[in-house]
């Protein structure tokens, strides 16, 4: 697939003009994004992908139309998985609910730029190793395997090395200041934990990019499908967020259709590996033209039918389990409202270094006290 620089720069436009819009349409005023408009949002940037799909089957033909909607779909699969870690995080930081459509936007913006990295190193690396397919494969059968295994214990949120860093090297306040990143204090210039949790969205998404963008490249090795499938999907996460937030703890399959899903990409990439094998270890270094390959139909139907099965089957059972009244599932928040409680919130001294100073401070004057009576 040729793509000419001009048509990279007015794709780019594009997707920051979508980014725009949404931020000034949206955070003009701060509220609490609804079911309707969250729905809205979600139907527009659905027909904006189908859009962008159509208009590489008018230009590019049938073939890579098809290897975009079959990355989109995964990229979106997988994006719903990380909203778990994200309602975790705007709960642990007890982020305002009018302040979480703004906090989403910056963090899967930061989140896109380094996705974008990823991209270019992996492309990098496709186009000079022939290897790296039989890695990613192997990689993401592990992550398949794991993904099932591990579909009974809860997502948990810990602080990673950025935000560590982040927190020694800028002085953050302990309450929030509206939409404001930093407020000045004093004289000195603060930082606000509306950066902090922005930092947290993006560092962990950019965790989940390790088995979607090997997955991806198991479906299409053209680093413009891959950037754009990533960013149409990244984009309607946010709204997807606000329109199934409280939805989440029904799907109760979803970590074994996802599983599959990166198990049936990683077999797909072993085997065109094999197909097109060049490392002199293996059938000195001929193609196994024997191996049987997957197209990229039916890696689309695929696709398709694991995530419809993988829905239908949590409805079934959710419902069942809550008309037996035996349910075992996490409770559900009231409709609209994206959060899972109870989560633990971040301590006070996450934001503040002088937390420390000031409760020594009130346990002296406490001694104190008794000491008097």
């Amino acid at each position: 697939m040729d793509v000419p620089t001009w048509a990279w720069l007015a794709t780019v436009a594009g997707l920051g003009a979508l980014f725009a819009l949404d931020l000034i349409i949206v955070d003009r005023k701060p509220h609490a994004v609804g079911i309707a408009e969250a729905t809205r949002w979600v139907i527009f940037y659905l027909v904006c992908a189908v859009a962008f799909g159509l208009g590489i089957w008018l230009f590019s033909g049938s073939g890579f139309a098809v290897e975009f909607a079959a990355g989109y779909l995964t990229e979106y699969s997988l994006s719903v998985d990380n909203l778990f870690i994200f309602v975790i995080i705007m709960t642990a930081f007890r982020v305002p609910i009018i302040q979480q459509h703004r906090v989403l936007l910056i963090g899967i913006v930061l989140a896109l730029a380094m996705r974008g990295l990823f991209i270019a190193a992996g492309a990098a690396l496709i186009s000079h190793f022939s290897w790296v397919f039989y890695l990613f494969g192997a990689l993401l059968i592990y992550l398949g395997w794991r993904q099932i295994q591990q579909r009974k214990h809860d997502p948990t949120f810990q602080e990673n090395a950025a935000l560590r860093a982040l927190r020694k090297l800028i002085p953050v306040t302990d309450d929030y200041e509206g939409s404001r990143l930093t407020v000045v204090r004093a004289g000195k210039r603060w930082f606000t934990p509306m950066i902090v949790v922005m930092v947290a969205i993006g560092s962990v998404d950019l965790v989940f990019a390790l088995d979607s963008i090997p997955a991806i490249f198991g479906l299409t090795q053209e680093p413009f499908l891959v950037f754009t499938a990533n960013a149409f999907a990244l984009m309607g996460l946010r709204q997807l967020y606000f329109l199934i937030g409280g939805l989440l703890s029904r799907l109760v399959y979803l970590s074994i259709g996802l599983g599959v899903i990166l198990g049936f990409i990683g077999v797909k990439l072993v085997l065109d590996a094999l197909n097109d094998n060049s490392i002199p270890l293996l059938n000195d270094g001929q193609p196994l033209d024997w191996v049987p390959t997957v197209g990229i139909e039916l890696s689309l139907g695929v696709i398709v039918a694991v995530l419809l099965v993988t829905a239908g089957a949590s409805i079934l059972t959710t419902s069942r389990r809550r008309r037996s009244g035996s349910s075992q599932s996490r409770p559900s928040p009231p409709a609209g409202t994206p959060a899972l409680a109870p989560a633990p919130p971040v301590s006070a001294w996450v934001f503040s270094p002088a937390r420390p100073a000031e409760r020594g401070r009130r346990s002296a004057e406490g001694n104190l006290r008794r000491r008097v009576r």
